[in-house]
């Protein structure tokens, strides 16, 4: 796997914009919700504040200044770099930002100028993710897994599926009818989470209803990816990819054991069929005995894209043109997997990647159900981040266990589902079956190389971080790099990644954990505890945590340094510049060569979520720090021990508590 960014996805607790506690989750401190009316059975609710009403008004997403840039660069260079690696690096910093670098940047902001419609990162990123060559198995797609319903019989698979089912489309008609709440975070909700503030914002126009939000410290998020949601497949195309979307299909593609189904879950008059239809279409596709295919299409988007692109014209060409159009325009694909999972590592490979056969990568998302109804969203990233994924993951939970369609007792309607259903069949010759084949044999030798592997440390969480003024994430990020450390005797490359969606079409920024601060920190606790008083160290810690949360503020408010960097090369090549010094230095590649790849969150709907590690030497850390307890899933190839890791990270945070207890450690 080649090196790359991380472009990572998921929000998590913490202060300002960046990461709240379950964007639009209904117990969220800031977004807790209202609605004006009650819910019908077609949509979640009606929001008397239009879903789009402040997008037009959004700030948009500011340049950093060049110089800020640059320090913010050599900043995070620091730790990772010797004093004569560091000069050098330094040098060349400076001699960007007063030669080219300068040039780009003003190009960069007139170019931005121009284009008020977007944010300068869009494009960019966009191309970035469309034109990876790499396979989006591992390597992009992550996936968040439910929480079990909290009555338990209705984590029967059958009741479980219809009810996300009917909830996921009411969040389809909500959102397109404009009833959707619109997505506000709410640092004063006395003020502004209100039905007052609902009724006077609703009558500000949108070119100034921002404005208006702003005023009683409410900040309205950019929604502009919600769309894409829906009806949206990832299209293989030669040296760039495509987004295809089609609104107008009703239809809902579904797969059991590596065959394709599909039935419409909208009617001709745009309402929702009966949830009792489509439990009835449900169970008929689960009691169909049908054997896996001896050659499963599904394999295919898994492969690398030009790969894939090349076979997928084999496929229209061989007259396929009619069934990849109904896989491609379904609302969304619906996974419904034969066996029960095991334990949370087993939930993680089955969520994260399964057996090739029952997935269709390229979905904007798969909605995967287990056989005992343990359940996940794993999605494409191209088209958007965390924002508008965990957004409908807690709307589809509340709303399936709190007005489920379905009930553990309800009988299927008596209709001919085998008329209603439709099975899919694919045209194959020979090249397809090789290529399907290949693609086989490639899935399964990678899946083999990931370890995936899960911690719970129960002494402590959020609650206790916070009564000693401590960020509960920066701790987290202290105990990776800790860990780190312990394991392999080095400060690394180390990524977080940070929602910027407080400005029109922002996408994410990079948070960069490893610092002098960080740096210091940990060799006090893993090389030198003797040395150090129990102060010194709750000092080092107190550092540490002002410094992490000086940097998540910035990069929140769009002031980090990664996107600007990144922005300015694309700049370079577009217009024929020959690579700047800057970007060939040694040191820029192993700053962007993230070796600790992290993202967090956490959500009365989730479960626990997970990715793969972004550089064959890395590895991918999910976790979550919750009120009495911290979660971490954490990934790894066969360069990195993740079991031992996770030991340390353990070891590390135990360490950190028994400070801020005022304890001694044991070193």
């Amino acid at each position: 796997m080649a090196t790359r960014r991380r472009l990572l996805l998921l929000l998590s607790p913490a202060s300002c914009l960046r990461r709240t506690k379950a964007l639009g989750a209904a117990a969220a401190p800031g977004l807790r919700r209202g609605y004006s009316s009650a819910d019908s059975s077609q949509h979640l609710h009606r929001s008397i504040v239009p879903t789009m009403h402040f997008q037009q008004s959004l700030p948009r997403l500011p340049i950093p200044k060049l110089e800020d840039t640059v320090r913010r660069y050599l900043n995070a260079q620091k730790p990772l770099l010797d004093d004569d690696q560091f000069r050098k690096t330094e040098e060349l910093g400076r001699s960007f930002e007063h030669g080219i670098g300068r040039e780009l940047h003003e190009q960069l902001v007139a170019q931005d100028k121009q284009n008020k419609h977007t944010s300068y990162i869009s494009g960019a990123w966009f191309d970035m993710y469309l034109s990876s060559r790499e396979s989006v198995v591992l390597n992009f797609n992550p996936f968040m897994s439910f929480n079990p319903d909290p009555k338990a019989e209705y984590n029967d698979q059958l009741t479980r599926a219809t009810n996300m089912t009917v909830s996921a489309i009411r969040f389809l008609k909500t959102l397109r009818a404009g009833y959707l709440e619109p997505e506000i975070f709410h640092l004063n909700p006395d003020k502004s989470d209100t039905q007052t503030f609902r009724r006077l914002i609703r009558f500000v126009p949108s070119s100034l209803s921002w404005f208006g939000a702003y005023m009683v410290n409410a900040y309205p998020l950019d929604m502009s990816q919600y769309f894409r949601l829906f009806n949206s497949t990832r299209l293989p195309k030669l040296s760039r990819d495509e987004l295809f979307t089609d609104e107008k299909a009703k239809h809902l593609l579904v797969l059991r054991n590596g065959n394709f189904y599909v039935f419409d879950v909208i009617d001709r008059d745009g309402n929702i069929v009966k949830p009792s239809e489509i439990q009835a279409h449900l169970k008929y596709i689960l009691s169909d005995n049908s054997p896996a295919p001896a050659f499963p299409l599904a394999y295919l988007p898994s492969e690398n894209r030009d790969i894939w692109a090349l076979l997928r014209q084999k496929l229209l060409d061989n007259g396929n043109e009619e069934v990849l159009q109904k896989v491609d325009s379904a609302v969304f694909c619906l996974c419904l997997d034969d066996f029960p999972i095991k334990d949370l590592v087993h939930l993680s490979h089955t969520m994260l990647h399964g057996d090739g056969i029952n997935r269709w990568y390229d979905k904007s998302f798969n909605l995967i159900l287990s056989k005992d109804g343990n359940a996940a969203i794993h999605f494409e990233h191209s088209w958007g981040d965390g924002v508008a994924v965990l957004r409908f993951q807690n709307e589809v939970f509340k709303d399936s266990t709190q007005k489920p369609a379905v009930t553990p007792q309800s009988q299927p309607a008596a209709v001919d589902s085998s008329s209603a259903v439709q099975k899919l069949s694919f045209k194959l010759n020979d090249a397809l079956k090789a290529g399907i084949t290949k693609a086989k044999q490639n899935f399964d030798a990678t899946m083999e190389t990931l370890t995936l592997d899960f911690i719970r440390f129960k002494k402590g969480g959020k609650k206790f971080l916070k009564q000693k003024k401590i960020s509960p994430d920066a701790v987290a990020q202290l105990s990776f790099q800790m860990a780190f450390l312990r394991q392999y005797g080095q400060t690394v490359a180390t990524y977080e990644s940070c929602s910027t969606a407080a400005f029109k079409h922002g996408r994410t920024e990079t948070i960069r954990p490893a610092s002098i601060y960080t740096k210091k920190c940990t060799e006090a606790f893993v090389r030198r505890p003797p040395k150090h008083s129990t102060e010194e160290l709750q000092q080092m810690i107190a550092e540490c945590s002002k410094y992490h949360s000086q940097l998540t503020k910035e990069a929140a408010m769009g002031q980090g340094f990664d996107r600007h960097l990144f922005s300015l090369r694309c700049l370079a090549a577009s217009k024929g510049i020959p690579l700047p010094d800057i970007y060939q230095d040694q040191a820029y590649a192993q700053l962007n060569h993230n070796i600790l790849s992290t993202s967090t969150l956490s959500s009365p709907a989730v479960n626990i979520g997970g990715f793969a590690p972004v550089v064959p030497d890395g590895l991918g850390v999910a976790y979550g720090v919750h009120d009495d307890w911290i979660g971490c899933s954490t990934s790894s190839y066969p360069a990195r021990n993740v079991h031992e890791f996770l030991q340390c990270v353990h070891k590390s945070l135990e360490d950190i508590f028994h400070v801020l207890e005022g304890k001694h450690i044991n070193s």
